[in-house]
């Protein structure tokens, strides 16, 4: 007698792309918990390439963005690499977002709308590579306002630090001696691991001065190296960066405020304060410059006006004027990886072995000395074989 089974009904799959959301109004923060599959729930506007890149190192499944990932002011290059590579973003969802969706919070995409369970919690604009390239075309078109507000941000950054700038008023005191020394800067954006890659065999043999700014200290940990001095405002760098034994040099604001000094103190680690406006980045090569580094080789720094605008700040006024102050000393990694050439390549120095042993071998074979040598050689060996073949 057949029983009959009972089957439950299988669930219909619903559309859509599901993962699990983390927020934060940081993206920065954000990406430090990612795990592949997630979806990033973000409020980033002008959404920057290094931002974007970090997104995609993390396998996102989704982005979504409560504000405008392209706002019109400049190209920003973020979105273009995100939907190139097949993620989907959802822009301007709204700030509701960030409250509705919890970290957590299983999540499903389907179109430009943002489910929890069934419940819509948000609707925004599906970009897609159409609509990314539509917006970043009419961003250049207005990228000339944005190039005058670029030049009245570096006009009043220079009256604010021209002592500094021009004098190095203000620049700390520091143990690592960087003097006639090349110095190698790194900072965590733009293609650092190539740039490291391609820059092993000159660190290898130059050695220079490692400095690692913020990240960038993590950035030498993990391509195997020890940086010597890290400069930062903290906030992005690991513990065990912070103590592997490099000097530390905080970035602080103008006023004397330090964040990140705290944090420094509560490991136990000694700390040099350096007040100044800019960046991270740009204190550490006004640092090098300073204390008489002969030359300084940038690694993931922002190096054309299309990449100081993408980082969408006016703060960004003090990288181009830095690189003026430092102009003289200051490579780009890129051009050092491709106009450097180790002094003498391994199958150069391998033919130059093989040659001398050839050599060698000619004037041994050929000279009265050298066959004189060559039968008190033989007959040496013929004795070790014969007292070899007596042990077995």
């Amino acid at each position: 007698m057949r029983i009959a089974t009972l089957r439950r009904p299988r669930q219909p799959t619903l559309p859509g792309i599901s993962g699990v959301a983390k927020v934060d109004v940081r993206t920065k923060n954000l990406t430090k918990r990612l795990r592949p599959g997630d979806v990033a729930i973000i409020d980033h506007v002008d959404l920057d390439r290094v931002a974007a890149e970090s997104l995609l190192e993390r396998g996102v499944a989704a982005v979504v963005n409560a504000a405008t990932s392209i706002s019109g002011r400049y190209p920003n290059l973020g979105p273009e690499i995100l939907v190139a590579a097949g993620v989907p973003l959802i822009d301007d969802a709204g700030g509701a977002v960030l409250g509705d969706i919890h970290e957590g919070d299983v999540v499903r995409i389907d179109g430009e709308c943002v489910y929890v369970g069934d419940h819509l919690v948000a609707k925004g604009v599906a970009q897609t590579v159409e609509t990314v390239q539509a917006a970043m075309a009419e961003a250049r078109a207005g990228l000339a306002v944005q190039l005058e507000s670029f030049a009245a941000n570096t006009m009043e950054f220079l009256r604010r630090e021209r002592d500094l700038l021009l004098d190095g008023v203000g620049v700390p005191d520091i143990k690592t001696d960087l003097d006639g020394k090349q110095v190698l800067v790194v900072v965590r954006g733009y293609h650092y691991r190539e740039d490291l890659q391609v820059l092993r065999p000159y660190i290898r043999e130059y050695r220079p001065v490692l400095v690692g700014v913020d990240g960038g200290a993590d950035a030498l940990l993990e391509a195997g190296y020890t940086p010597a001095l890290i400069v930062g405002d903290m906030d992005s760098v690991s513990d065990s960066a912070l103590c592997c034994g490099a000097e530390i040099v905080v970035h602080a604001y103008r006023d004397g405020r330090a964040p990140g000094l705290e944090r420094v103190e509560k490991l136990g680690l000694p700390a040099v304060v350096f007040p100044a406006a800019g960046t991270s980045e740009d204190v550490a090569l006004l640092l090098a410059d300073d204390k008489g580094a002969s030359l300084i080789v940038a690694v993931g720094t922002h190096a054309t006006l299309v990449e100081f605008l993408d980082k969408g700040r006016s703060g960004m006024a003090s990288t181009f004027l830095t690189r003026l102050r430092v102009g003289g000393k200051l490579v780009d990694a890129k051009g050092v990886s491709r106009l450097y050439r180790s002094r003498i390549s391994t199958s150069s120095l391998f033919v130059l072995v093989l040659a001398a042993l050839l050599t060698l071998g000619v004037v041994i074979a050929l000279s009265p000395v050298g066959q004189v040598y060559l039968t008190i050689t033989g007959a040496k060996w013929d004795a070790f074989v014969s007292w070899l073949s007596r042990l077995f």
